[in-house]
């Protein structure tokens, strides 16, 4: 983790500031003005240059949403001025700022940084999420980031259970730092209500860090049962057992030790010695209690201690010189980030406040059903534009850039174009695709986006 400053992008009311430290503390907050009316951009880039070297700042995260491109220009011009000088090196990326101002408002918020005005909050949040979006991410009611099409038309109880539940089996997948998570990050974990999730961190601020999973069976409310579901999602790095920094649940320690006594090794020489391991056969250690894939789970948990399973984190590149839909041009050929998928086609953030439609036609060379199946929200996608509509702010792409493969002598196979009917058959309807051009399908599909 590095220290991170967070810059939520506003024109009028400024742009709000918050560095928080390597560990997400909030440590200091300010607003400049270097937008509209004021245009204090010289007084912005001083105050932003001083809190940089005071912090030691490596990182900073900026939002998505209004003047989001201008307060990048800030960053960069910040960026050149501290490379000129003694100040750290520092990179920029910009983030989604969805739900951060639900969060600024939250009583969690006002729990976590009762002196700090609203505004700000969101700010801390913005470079928090840069550091770890999991954990920041947890704080809101998943519906407030915008979860896709007919999101408020559907059934809002099945919705919410269905939602809880794979912010949790996301949770549980990647793993939470027993001694630092939060309390809507540890109320996630199996077995971890909100009532024991607290008297969790109320003993960590009492006693300091855990040192064992062990440790867990002394906090108040916590019992046998509840320490069986969720240790194996806690994790302890520096701990006094190695095995606490990985995936395997303590109940299997027992059997980890049998596997060293084969090896002659003390567990922390053969954690992530993946050679040393994989000349183990799992079946020789298979039991009653534990079976080959249990022992085969522990073997592979053993190679990569501590790993996280999420992809490497990558950011779309923005072109210079587009920051609004009145700089693109039919023909451009630009890198955007998927910011929302439906049935029929994919919306992607290219940085210019407003969002392009890729048309489920425009997604592949092949014949496409479902968008869902060739994009997901957040992958970084290159995107050519076909036409652009400024008064209607409508922006239509395509990610066909490349010439349609080549396909073999007589394969139809997922061709789009048209199976008219056989010989002598006669045609029940219309065809689907006809008259249908790039606009139209981009007019249809931002038609059923509005019903």
């Amino acid at each position: 983790p590095r220290v991170v400053m967070g810059l939520d992008p506003g024109i009028r009311t400024g742009v709000k500031v918050a560095v928080v430290d390597a560990t997400g503390k909030l440590v200091e907050t300010s607003t400049v003005f270097p937008h509209e009316p004021r245009k204090d951009w010289d007084g912005s880039l001083h105050t932003l240059g001083a809190l940089c070297l005071r912090h030691g700042v490596n990182l900073i995260a900026i939002g998505n949403g209004t003047a989001s491109r201008e307060t990048d220009k800030l960053a960069a011009d910040l960026i050149k001025l501290m490379a000129k000088g003694e100040g750290p090196t520092i990179d920029k990326v910009v983030v989604s700022e969805a739900g951060a101002s639900v969060y600024s408002a939250s009583e969690f918020a006002s729990q976590e940084m009762p002196d700090v005005d609203v505004s700000l909050r969101g700010a801390a949040s913005i470079a928090r999420r840069l550091q770890d979006p999991l954990a920041e991410l947890v704080k809101i009611d998943p519906k407030s980031i915008g979860v896709g099409q007919y999101q408020h038309d559907v059934n809002q109880s099945a919705l919410a259970k269905s939602l809880e539940s794979v912010v949790e089996d996301c949770v549980n997948a990647v793993g939470v730092d027993l001694n630092t998570a939060s309390v809507p990050l540890l109320s996630r974990v199996s077995g971890l209500s909100g009532t024991v999730a607290k008297a969790v961190v109320r003993w960590r601020e009492a006693h300091g860090a855990f040192s064992s999973r062990q440790d867990l069976l002394q906090v108040t409310g916590l019992g046998a049962k509840t320490f069986e579901q969720s240790a194996g999602f806690l994790r302890i790095r520096g701990g006094s057992n190695p095995l606490d920094m990985t995936g395997v649940h303590p109940e299997t320690y027992p059997l980890v030790e049998q596997i060293m006594a084969k090896t002659g090794k003390p567990v922390a020489e053969i954690m992530g010695r993946a050679d040393m391991l994989k000349t183990l056969r799992p079946e020789l250690f298979a039991n009653a209690q534990f079976g080959v894939i249990t022992v085969k789970d522990i073997l592979t948990e053993l190679e990569k201690p501590g790993r996280d399973p999420r992809p490497d984190f990558k950011v779309a590149r923005f072109n210079d010189g587009v920051e609004d839909i009145k700089d693109l041009k039919e023909g451009m050929v630009l890198e955007g980030t998927v910011s929302n998928v439906a049935a029929f086609g994919a919306f992607i953030d290219l940085g210019v406040h407003q969002d392009g439609l890729v048309h489920v036609s425009q997604l592949a060379h092949k014949f496409v059903n479902d968008a869902r199946e060739v994009v997901k929200t957040g992958d970084i996608v290159k995107v050519q534009v076909v036409e652009v509509d400024v008064a209607r702010k409508r922006i239509a792409l395509t990610m066909k850039l490349g010439a349609a493969p080549a396909r073999a002598p007589g394969d139809r196979a997922g061709d789009n174009r048209y199976q008219g009917p056989a010989r002598g058959e006669r045609q029940s309807g219309p065809r689907r695709d006809e008259g249908l051009g790039q606009g139209s399908a981009m007019a249809s599909a931002f038609a059923k986006l509005k019903r």
